[in-house]
């Protein structure tokens, strides 16, 4: 089983304010570190993968569909394949989410 240190993982900047350390990636899921400067935009696309989330510090805007919400620390979502969504952060945020199968696009 690898066991992967937060430090031996260089983030990577996906967009302005975005970025992304790929913690562990097996066969069939994917399990990320996401962390937004305040004021960063994921504008509004879509994956087939299935995407679920928790947040671990500040408040983002999240949409999904025509669905908005204001999240902040200790909440979650659960984003189906196909789904479009976007994220606005309010405040720093530090994300941890989870992808089926894994992004292809990530590695």
């Amino acid at each position: 089983m690898p066991m992967i240190e937060h430090n031996q993982v260089a983030p990577v900047e996906m967009m302005p304010g975005v970025f992304r350390r790929i913690m562990t990636d097996g066969e069939r899921m994917m399990l990320c570190e996401i962390r937004l400067e305040k004021g960063a935009v994921v504008p509004s696309h879509t994956h087939p993968h299935e995407q679920t989330g928790y947040m671990m510090s500040g408040r983002l805007r999240f949409q999904i569909g025509d669905e908005v919400r204001d999240l902040s620390a200790g909440d979650s979502w659960m984003i189906p394949g196909g789904s479009a969504h976007e994220v606005t952060a309010l405040e720093e945020c530090l994300l941890i989410e989870c992808f089926s199968p894994p992004r292809e696009d990530f590695r």
